[in-house]
This record gives C-alpha cells, sequence and structure tokens, in this order.
C-alpha cells in the first residue's frame, strides 16, 4: 500500500518505540522531565530561538500564539488559505478573540508580497475598524500546494511588518520540508519571525505533538495556558480558600491573590463540576 492521504500517516519506527518505552520522565510543571526539556532545548537550538515548548498539536502551538500576540477585537492579516484561518476550527476567535483578515495572493502561489498584506492592514485607523495585531503565514503553504517561502521572502515580510509595529508568527507546520526544498537550514528561514510552530506528527514520524517557539519571555507566557483567577474580591486569600477547597476534597494552588486550577486525564467533567461547587460554597461561606 502506497499511502499519500497525508504525512500525518507515518507511524514511529521500532527504534522510536523503544526510545518512548525507555524515556526518562518527569513533572512537566516543575520542569523535571528530562526528555522534554532536551527536546525543547534542541528545538530552540535548531530554529535559532531562545526558547521553546512542546505542545500536543500544531493547532494549539498556533492558537497560543495567536493569543499571545494579540488582544481581543484585533485582527489577523492571513492568506485566504492559510491553514490558521481554514482548518483550525475558529479558534482564533473562540481563544483569542480576533478575527481573520484573509487577503489573497496574486500570483495564486499563496506565498504573500508585503504589498498584498499591506492592502489588508488596520493600523492607525478609525476607531471602529478592528485594528491589524498580527501577520500569518505559513510555510510550506498546505493548501497551496505545498509552495514555499524564501528566506529573502520572509525577512522582508518580517522586516516590513516590524517597522509597521506587528509582530509575525509563522505557521512551519511543515517548515523542514521547505528547508529541504530551498537546501536553507530551518533557522535561516524562521529567524526573522516572532513566533513558529512545526509539527513533529507529520513527516517525522512522531504520533504526536508540535513545537511552540520565540523569545523566553514569550514561551514563558505560553506555559500559563491553565486556568488561573483572581479572588481579591472575595475577601478570602487565596491559600485560605485552597485550604478550604481541601477540606472538600479538591486541591488547588494559591499565590498571591490568584489561584491556579490545571485539568489533566486523571479529572473528569464530573470532577471539575465538583471541584466549581466546592468553590462556590467555599465563597458563598465567606465572613
Amino acid at each position: 500500500m502506497i499511502d499519500l492521504r497525508s504525512d500525518t500517516v507515518t507511524k514511529p519506527t521500532p527504534a522510536m518505540r523503544r526510545a518512548m518505552a525507555e524515556a526518562e520522565v518527569g513533572d512537566d510543571v516543575y520542569g523535571e522531565d528530562p526528555t522534554v526539556n532536551r527536546l525543547q532545548e534542541r528545538a530552540a537550538e535548531l530554529f535559532g530561538k531562545e526558547a521553546a515548548i512542546f505542545v500536543p498539536t500544531g493547532s494549539m502551538g498556533n492558537q497560543i500564539a495567536v493569543k499571545l500576540h494579540t488582544r481581543p477585537g484585533n485582527e489577523v492579516v492571513i492568506e485566504e488559505r492559510g491553514h490558521i484561518f481554514n482548518y483550525e476550527m475558529a479558534a482564533m476567535s473562540a481563544v483569542a478573540g480576533t478575527v481573520a483578515r484573509p487577503v489573497r495572493s496574486a500570483d495564486g502561489s499563496g506565498i504573500l508580497r508585503w504589498e498584498e498584506i499591506a492592502s489588508g492592514l488596520h493600523v492607525n485607523s478609525h476607531y471602529y475598524v478592528a485594528p491589524t495585531g498580527l501577520v500569518a503565514i505559513e510555510n510550506s503553504h498546505n493548501l497551496a500546494g505545498g509552495t514555499v517561502y524564501t528566506r529573502a521572502r520572509t525577512e522582508e515580510v518580517c522586516e516590513r511588518a516590524h517597522a509597521t509595529g506587528l509582530p509575525v508568527h509563522l505557521d512551519g507546520a511543515r517548515i523542514f520540508n521547505a528547508a529541504a526544498a530551498q537546501n536553507e537550514t530551518v533557522a535561516a528561514l524562521a529567524r526573522p519571525a516572532d513566533s513558529v510552530m512545526f509539527c513533529l506528527s507529520k513527516a517525522l514520524g512522531a504520533p504526536v505533538g508540535s513545537m511552540l517557539l520565540g523569545t523566553r519571555e514569550f514561551i514563558e507566557e505560553a506555559r500559563a495556558n491553565i486556568v488561573i483567577f483572581d479572588v481579591a474580591g472575595t475577601g478570602i486569600a487565596a491559600d485560605a480558600v485552597c485550604a478550604r477547597l481541601a477540606e472538600r476534597q479538591v486541591l488547588a494552588s494559591g499565590f498571591g491573590t490568584s489561584i491556579r486550577m490545571v485539568t489533566h486525564y486523571d479529572v473528569s467533567r464530573e470532577g471539575v463540576e465538583t471541584a466549581l461547587a466546592a468553590l462556590r460554597e467555599v465563597i458563598q461561606k465567606r465572613p
């Protein structure tokens, strides 16, 4: 069987499966997973970026980037066939509160020139026009047939966007393909962008996972894809709320006036509902 449906149909090799089974593991929140740490450090090294974070999917990596680069009510300028716009379940509106401003590449290649991007920008516009918050490009471009941004084109787009005060996110799900096609390094293709996402789960054969890269500060903020809420308005200290939750068999982390809760594999939907009910009870019984 010659399976050409997608590069996501790749399967781990026997050696990869053995490596997974034998990998050192630890708690990632506390930075104690040596395997993930090495993966993130190696990815940052390959791309010439300060830091990287491992995420389950490419869509998640892209949407974290959109969220961090923008504010609710912003527009994201993107080629009209871009994956972030068309195939990520409108997550940019649901997660980041942004809307796409799709623009067309005049030659049909999917590779945008700055003039085409500029046609979709709203910078210093009237207050009732949604301002542009981000420029997103894709290399290689999935729905345009795998067309690629050259290093020169990426550098031009990023330089002009930065001069306008706008960040650039690179959806590099298949950037290793683009690098191979042009005999370039991934670092050369990604260096001008403020953030970049690439997939491990496509032609590389990994069963799951993608990487998001950027500055160290950007990646530290990306790690807060997690529920953190302020309880100052309740009149109860965060640690006191957590102590009362613990009495009700619900554990959370308090710091300052905030509480941190993170869902995971061991927490069912019923568990979440129970935790919410316990939180309501604690708050309603405040002094």
